[in-house]
């Protein structure tokens, strides 16, 4: 293996403690303000748009974000910007737009007991129990990566670092509630951009600025002037015609994965129900998507420098690309790529923010993972199933043992994700399999009310299945391959298709509810002056959702033309 310890003295060791003294105390000043279970799970819905707008893309700032985009910019290049350009801003502005109405509005306390009032209790108990492995299994990726850190920053084992970690997310949920997980993701917001920006710019000053890495990527003889191109994007899709990989990404990637993940997934839902009203809810992913638009150039470009600019990931990137198996004695992989960037390029002190800044995109991720699992376990499985009509103190304390549960689990699901060499497979093949099903159950639901009860469960469970299916004729019997996120992306639209075709058979043999129980569940039986704030017309355009969503859809649709 190659030594990727980070050379760091005291000064780093410094700026981390003061990082990590700053993160405890959050969490206990946010201990004040928890005094029953809404105030936990859900911050007693009562902080401002630009709060719940940052935690809500600070969220999402986890392993997937950092170290996956990083991983595949340094895989694929600018086809990787997909992710975001194609794979989030659209279903974040839909949310803001359509769908925050109908969660904020509803009075509901998650997404899956969302799924409860539109078709029953065995929906619910489908979404909730598939929710709350996901996120099990989610957060065991973003605790891999911070024990990586800490065993690279410190050499301690890695074990060690996965209980140390797990610990500090462990206590200022515990004390604190969604209140602390919040507070602290708008800070680890700003303590990520302050870390990534200096390591990008000073990345490309090494490489001789923007056209010296294209220069370098162009000349590699590996598809370089494709990775430089966002698209038709054949590499990252696995598709090798230009037509179906543009659909490939956009019905796969941009509708199915993207709008099941960002429009059902109560981890990001979570933050905007904590809003103060139903406008600041519905301007909550709005918000987040413009500084979302910009994080791949401190993410996914650093990826970049790094397989050209780090020996050892670059012998890497060859003989991967060329199918040999000789690549596994470079003793790196595509995960490797900020940490070796970091090692070679970053001076003491700013490389002391970096880690940081890496340590806080991680407990940022695990934190939302674990905030929205004691959500999901406490209101829609225990309450719901176990003991319904307890004191609130005592739902609160269920809350806080799900908490630890959660955090002990993660350490066991951590050792899964490090069995992948891009951890982008391993996420987006969760998401295809339970975020794709979903969102297919819910669009259904909310714009077709004859959709039955007995459908939106069966649909779900035969989304998930087929998926599963697809993933394992492929990863275990071999019966095809697909390379890139190909996979993932045709086991998305496998789930999505078998879920709407099976959902609708079913409709047509069994009984819809009544019309008078849609009211607030499905867009035709609900009246608009419900869907927005009566005094949301007399606020300034940049405090209204469909303005600044339309300004945002151009804006991104700006960035893919100049980068297509």
């Amino acid at each position: 293996m190659v030594d990727i310890r980070l050379d760091a003295q005291w000064i780093d060791y410094a700026i981390i403690a003061l990082y990590f003294v700053f993160v405890l105390g959050v969490g206990w000043f946010a201990k004040r303000g928890v005094s029953n279970s809404i105030e936990f799970f859900l911050s007693g819905r009562s902080l401002p748009a630009w709060v719940t707008g940052l935690a809500f893309i600070s969220a999402n700032l986890g392993a997937v974000e950092i170290m996956g985009m990083s991983a595949t910019g340094a895989q694929y290049g600018l086809p990787t910007m997909h992710y975001f350009w194609v794979g989030a801003i659209p279903a974040m502005l839909f949310l803001g737009v359509v769908m925050m109405p109908f969660y904020y509005g509803s009075k509901v306390r998650s997404v899956p007991e969302f799924m409860r009032m539109r078709f029953g209790k065995a929906a619910h108990l489908v979404n909730s129990i598939s929710f709350a492995a996901a996120q099990l299994l989610i957060a065991g990726v973003n605790l891999y990566l911070l024990a990586t850190i800490v065993n690279r920053l410190l050499g301690w084992p890695q074990w060690v670092g996965l209980v140390v970690a797990a610990a500090f997310v462990l206590f200022y949920i515990t004390v604190g509630g969604l209140s602390a997980a919040i507070y602290n993701e708008v800070l680890q917001f700003f303590v990520i951009v302050a870390a990534l920006l200096p390591l990008t710019l000073i990345g490309l000053h090494r490489v001789g600025g923007w056209s010296g890495l294209t220069a370098k990527i162009s000349g590699d003889g590996m598809l370089g002037a494709e990775q430089l191109h966002t698209w038709p994007g054949e590499q990252l899709s696995g598709f090798s015609n230009p037509v179906l990989s543009i659909v490939g990404i956009v019905f796969g990637l941009g509708f199915v994965q993207s709008f099941g993940y960002w429009t059902t997934n109560f981890v990001e839902v979570q933050r905007a129900m904590a809003s103060k009203s139903i406008t600041a809810a519905r301007m909550t992913p709005i918000i987040g998507a413009f500084p979302k638009m910009f994080i791949p150039f401190i993410v996914i470009v650093p990826g970049m420098i790094a397989a050209t600019l780090v020996t050892n990931l670059k012998e890497f990137k060859q003989l991967d690309f060329a199918k040999d198996s000789g690549a596994a004695a470079t003793g790196v992989s595509y995960n490797d790529a900020l940490l070796l960037l970091m090692r070679d390029v970053l001076p003491n002190g700013l490389l002391g923010v970096a880690i940081a800044g890496l340590l806080a995109a991680f407990m940022a991720g695990m934190a939302a993972n674990i905030s929205a699992f004691n959500t999901v376990v406490s209101y829609d499985l225990y309450q719901q199933y176990v003991k319904k009509d307890a004191p609130d103190q005592h739902y609160l304390k269920v809350g806080r043992i799900a908490t630890a549960v959660a955090c002990v689990i993660a350490i066991f699901t951590a050792m899964i994700a490090g069995n992948f060499a891009n951890l982008m497979d391993y996420l987006q093949t969760l998401f295809s399999f339970f975020n794709a099903p979903l969102f297919a159950t819910f669009i259904l639901g909310m714009f077709w009310k004859r959709m039955s009860p007995h459908a939106g469960w069966a649909g779900l469970v035969a989304g998930t299945v087929s998926a599963v299916f697809l993933f394992s004729l492929s990863t275990f019997a071999g019966v095809f391959t697909l390379p890139g996120q190909g996979l993932a992306f045709l086991c998305a639209a496998t789930a999505f298709v078998v879920d709407i075709v099976v959902s609708v058979i079913l409709t047509s043999f069994t009984k819809p509810r009544p019309v008078h129980e849609l009211k607030g569940l499905v867009y035709s039986e609900t009246p608009k002056t419900d869907l927005v704030d009566p005094d949301e017309k007399g606020l300034p355009f940049f405090r209204r959702p469909v303005p600044m969503a339309g300004i945002g859809l151009v804006l991104v649709i700006i960035l893919n033309v100049v980068f297509a």
